[in-house]
């Protein structure tokens, strides 16, 4: 068991490896994602939209960084998702 994870969600607006390779992996079905891994670190994290675990703490740090393929801030996502995904996120 790990006493500490930590991952790398997103740098600023970079879009890696490149535009092309995010957009296949965003639009890649989770079944594929979770089987499959890639060459290369892709950033921001394809499914950050969709986790309230990622989003309810980034907002607490940098709620106004907008996502550079999508558009929409930290807010703004963590807003578009389910009420039960973010009352699921409890504080330590």
């Amino acid at each position: 068991m790990r006493t500490l994870d930590l991952d790398l969600i997103a740098c600023g607006d970079s879009v890696l490896p490149s535009p092309s390779e995010y957009q296949h992996w965003l639009h890649l079905p989770l079944e594929l994602q979770m089987r499959q891994t890639p060459p290369e670190l892709i950033l921001p994290h394809p499914r950050l939209q969709d986790r309230a675990f990622v989003l309810v703490p980034m907002c607490d740090v940098c709620p106004d960084w907008r996502h550079p393929v999508l558009g929409k801030t930290a807010s703004e996502l963590c807003a578009a998702l389910p009420k039960s995904d973010l009352e699921a996120v409890q504080p330590l």
